[in-house]
């Protein structure tokens, strides 16, 4: 059964999640269902190897430019 909800957002969220959901073909209320259905979803424990590397770069001066600029080397 499909039941209404109505939500309070910025404007320009609401303008861009439009075009955004346009661009895909899906509605924002598809896309709002899908997003509630994720989060409800169980999650998968994290492994053992996971876990000893989590917090494993914290501190460092390593971010997303590193990685980029590492993947680039690797593969150009």
């Amino acid at each position: 059964m499909k039941t209404k909800l109505t939500l309070r957002l910025d404007k320009n969220v609401i303008e861009k999640a439009k075009k955004y959901s346009a661009e895909r073909g899906e509605s924002v209320s598809q896309m709002v269902e899908k997003f509630f259905r994720a989060l409800s979803e169980e999650k998968e424990e994290i492994t053992p190897a996971v876990k000893k590397l989590k917090g494993l770069l914290k501190g460092s001066n390593v971010d997303e430019t590193d990685y980029k600029k590492f993947l680039e080397e690797k593969y150009l």
